[in-house]
């Protein structure tokens, strides 16, 4: 037998060997790299949709020379997002209201579900934006975390645009209640009236916005959502060579089988340029 031939399909073979190989450790290793991202099971779902309540909080400086902080003009909504598990959540609760009542936070909402075993808590609690970073981590002690996250979002535009509208509300009262003293006709007396209720319909819903930009009512919010479960057991090297055997075995007879059709292909084209040729 010719040495040259032997030497090519060995080295098809050893090709074809690495190829496979190459599936299967990759298929190995994204199962590591599968696990572990959904064992961290992502930022919570956020459950602000079910709640009218918004907090807002106030940029607070210590000018130079002052012994009281300064609010600067800067208006913020900061909210974190606490997801946990836990395998003792009756313990677990109680701390929970325990760290709540320590740094005098206010639970917004509340929402428990699902029997012993598979029980599931959400809380929306309002904190003191100087406490914030001290319950947010205190918090984080409860039970087993699972992620973490913090967004803030500038509102001071959002708050002027609210005081400009207020302003321009209470203009258009005034002069719509200066024409009540004059003279008219029923029904346009009765068409002033209804806008001057609607202006004061207006105007008392902005109250109720700006009313949470309010000092007294200054928090942050912490979204915690926790629930219960038994402690996770990793999968076995075993199960996790199967798996990517399998799967390497699945697709590397598809891939195979598309090489071998695409070379079917190529050739029988190759066949069809030749005869169009020679004719």
């Amino acid at each position: 037998m010719p040495v040259l031939p032997t030497l090519k399909y060995k080295r098809i073979f050893t090709w074809l060997v690495l190829v496979f190989l190459a599936m299967f450790l990759l298929r190995l290793l994204y199962g590591y790299t599968q696990s572990r991202s959904s064992d961290s099971t992502g930022q919570s779902e956020s459950f602000l949709s079910q709640v009218q309540q918004k907090n807002y909080a106030s940029e607070k400086k210590i000018m130079k020379g002052e012994a009281a902080p300064i609010v600067s003009g800067q208006k913020y909504e900061k909210v974190a997002y606490v997801q946990s598990r836990s395998t003792s959540f009756t313990e677990d609760e109680k701390q929970l209201h325990g760290t709540i009542r320590q740094f005098g936070a206010v639970i917004q909402y509340q929402q428990e579900s699902g029997n012993k075993g598979n029980r599931d808590l959400r809380l929306m609690i309002g904190v003191a934006p100087e406490k914030f970073d001290s319950c947010y981590y205190a918090i984080q002690k409860i039970g087993t975390i699972k992620s973490t996250s913090i967004t803030k979002v500038d509102k001071t535009n959002e708050y002027r645009k609210l005081n400009a509208s207020k302003v321009s509300l209470e203009k258009n009262l005034a002069s719509l209640n200066a024409l009540t003293s004059q003279q008219g006709k029923i029904d346009e007396r009765i068409l002033l009236h209804e806008k001057i209720a609607e202006v004061e319909r207006q105007l008392q819903e902005l109250g109720v916005e700006l009313g949470n930009f309010d000092e007294e009512n200054e928090f942050c919010t912490i979204q915690f959502s926790m629930y219960e479960g038994a402690a996770e057991r990793g999968i076995p090297f075993y199960s996790r060579v199967k798996t990517a055997l399998e799967w390497t075995v699945k697709y590397y007879v598809l891939l195979m089988a598309g090489i071998c059709l695409a070379a079917l292909g190529a050739w029988l084209l190759l066949k069809v340029l030749t005869m169009v040729k020679a004719e």
